[in-house]
């Protein structure tokens, strides 16, 4: 199940509690709480777009609450005025009076928690029991979520780096802006096959995730795809001339540091509706004359690269 389901339920729940919000908070990969769903009633103030990469110590006294498979349920704030003086102007800058909050569990962990705010104090009992009935289908939804998410990482990205593959290039071209520029990088990881038969395919992995590693520092905020073994291309949207220049001597520098080798070819657009196919062609083709050039420097057999 999805946003929308997600979202229902939490619609569903408020409603029928009479609360001013409901939402759900799950852990991000930097350990801090995000704020992933949330309704609002009429004439309340959304907060999700506040309450993202919160703190640990913000809900460390309710995960240790939790770790203890139990519930946090507040009638008044100012009940944790001296227990947890962090939650305590978190709610009174909310304007929040009452609260029931539970952890959902999946496999016996802790993947996130939710609540309400502002029911009725004299139904907060109430408002817990249909949370801890409502909570099994929000992990039922969680878990489907997370399923999809997965599946559509496998179609799209590169399973080693990450990176886009074939595909997730075909929707870019589907999305990109036409009318903006676009910077085309391609690249290749000279001496790869050499590095795999020299030294075994596992330093050849640790070597195309280190030319990786250089374009997404360099690049971070655009969009690289994986298109074959070792050919990597980087498509810039929206950069101005003079930056891509400026990153593509950021990278020669990096690549030097980090012992990585990348023949490239580049160029840039004023213009996404030029043929993109085109571009990529014409960048390719500058790779290959500098791989060409590369191994000339270098006194290496082309044909044992």
């Amino acid at each position: 199940m999805s946003l929308c389901n997600n979202l229902f339920l939490l619609e569903h729940l408020g409603k029928a509690l009479n609360a001013e919000q409901t939402y759900i908070f799950e852990k991000n990969a930097q350990g801090c709480d995000d704020n992933t769903y949330e309704w609002t009633a009429p004439g309340i103030i959304p907060q999700k777009e506040y309450f993202q990469n919160l703190s640990p110590e913000v809900c460390a006294n309710w995960y240790q609450i939790f770790s203890e498979d139990e519930f946090v349920l507040i009638s008044d704030p100012e009940e944790i005025r001296e227990s947890d003086p962090l939650q305590y102007e978190n709610l009174k800058r909310q304007g929040i009076h009452s609260l029931v909050v539970l952890p959902l569990y999946h496999r016996g962990d802790i993947i996130a928690f939710y609540g309400a705010d502002n029911p009725p104090r004299d139904s907060l009992k109430y408002t817990l029991n249909m949370l801890q009935v409502m909570g099994y289908f929000l992990v039922s939804c969680i878990k489907r979520r997370n399923l999809m998410r997965e599946l559509m990482d496998m179609s799209y990205k590169d399973p080693m780096t990450g990176l886009g593959n074939r595909f997730a290039l075909s929707v870019f071209v589907d999305e990109m802006d036409k009318e903006a520029s676009l910077g085309v990088i391609y690249a290749d990881i000279t001496s790869l096959k050499c590095v795999n038969d020299c030294k075994g395919h596992m330093a050849g992995d640790h070597l195309i995730l280190r030319a990786c590693g250089c374009l997404i520092e360099v690049f971070d905020g655009y969009d690289i795809f994986r298109m074959g073994g070792d050919e990597l291309l980087v498509l810039c949207s929206g950069i101005a001339a003079d930056d891509l220049e400026e990153r593509i001597a950021k990278l020669h520098t990096l690549m030097k540091e980090r012992s990585v080798n990348m023949a490239i070819g580049s160029l840039w657009s004023a213009n996404s509706a030029t043929d993109l196919e085109a571009l990529v062609r014409e960048a390719e083709k500058q790779m290959y004359e500098n791989k060409a050039e590369y191994y000339r420097k270098h006194g290496i057999d082309r044909r044992r690269r």
